[in-house]
């Protein structure tokens, strides 16, 4: 970005590379297209030609993923229905509310769950390093091809506690769902859905609080939805009174319009799902800093509410609609 100086009120320039010493060896300087849609056009190419191998793409931020939405539209979420052909492309999209305004901050998880049914396409936001690991070994131990895309919250490569042993790595396996390993199933009352690193905030509030009435568990995997997992859950929880989905997106966003539509209808329940999300928006983030940190505090705080202290509980639960 800084090869060529140039003067303000002239069109005159200076590549300074070009007079390091006497006789140096030519230097020129050309721009190249940056273009999501070409790049992920070749990958897209690339894994359907050579199955065997794995072929991930990550965007600088998963905002940019927008900038190939006719790859994603024609392409990775339906190809296999228009024309049988399985490709197993990966795009590794970072997302996550770190308060770096409306355009570092959403891969529009909503748009890719919308294209999503009959697992045309898987879609996981890993919690762990293990997690993360086994879905790539997953993707490419089976014996079909189809895109997995990758949430990844790049506050989570330094988080002290985003950490997993190498026996983990070794000996375990991908895991849909990732149930509370502290919870005491007896004294739960609420269960606490969530995905992403927003889990590490809610476990931090937990512990501050002492709160063991509430379960935090992880969603890893949102399609296809971990039907089975999820109902052990259910079962497990059965004396719980509350059922919350707790997100980091507006509420217009991230994975709850997908959860709302098919989550009683899959897992086969009528628990009533209550939603905790920043407030509907038209942009995925507001652009200041300050704002996005209080909106983020009051999601935590808001998530371990007294059912008997909130306002709403007064009127009744949110029920999902599905």
């Amino acid at each position: 970005r800084h090869a060529i100086v140039k003067v303000e009120d002239s069109d005159e320039e200076h590549i300074h590379l070009k007079h390091l010493k006497q006789g140096q060896a030519l230097f020129q300087i050309y721009n190249s297209t940056l273009s999501e849609y070409a790049v992920l056009g070749f990958e897209y190419g690339y894994a359907l030609t050579a199955p065997q191998v794995l072929t991930l793409w990550e965007a600088q931020f998963g905002d940019f993923v927008n900038g190939a939405q006719i790859i994603l539209d024609q392409y990775l979420c339906c190809a296999e229905e228009k024309w049988n052909a399985m490709d197993g492309l990966v795009l590794l999209l970072p997302h996550g509310y770190e308060n770096q305004g409306a355009e570092h901050s959403s891969a529009r998880m909503e748009r890719f769950l919308s294209s999503c049914v009959d697992g045309n396409m898987l879609v996981v936001n890993c919690t762990t390093p293990a997690n993360f690991f086994h879905v790539l070994r997953r993707q490419v131990a089976w014996n079909f091809r189809r895109p997995l895309v990758v949430f990844s919250p790049k506050s989570l490569l330094r988080h002290p506690r985003c950490v997993s042993s190498l026996d983990d790595l070794a000996k375990g396996r991908f895991q849909e769902v990732i149930d509370d390993p502290m919870a005491d199933s007896k004294e739960v009352k609420t269960v606490v859905f969530c995905q992403g690193k927003v889990y590490y905030d809610l476990l931090e509030k937990k512990e501050e609080l002492g709160r063991d009435d509430h379960a935090l568990v992880r969603i890893e995997q949102l399609h296809p939805l971990p039907v089975e997992q999820l109902q052990a859950v259910l079962k497990r929880y059965a004396k719980a009174e509350r059922h919350l989905w707790v997100q980091e997106e507006p509420e217009n966003m991230g994975a709850w319009p997908h959860l709302c539509m098919y989550f009683n209808r899959l897992v086969g329940t009528d628990v009533r799902l209550e939603v905790i999300a920043r407030p509907p928006s038209a942009a995925p983030a507001t652009g200041s800093a300050q704002r996005s940190a209080m909106q983020q505090q009051h999601i935590i705080e808001k998530t371990f509410i007294r059912a008997g202290n909130s306002p709403k509980a007064k009127t009744g639960r949110t029920k999902a609609r599905a």
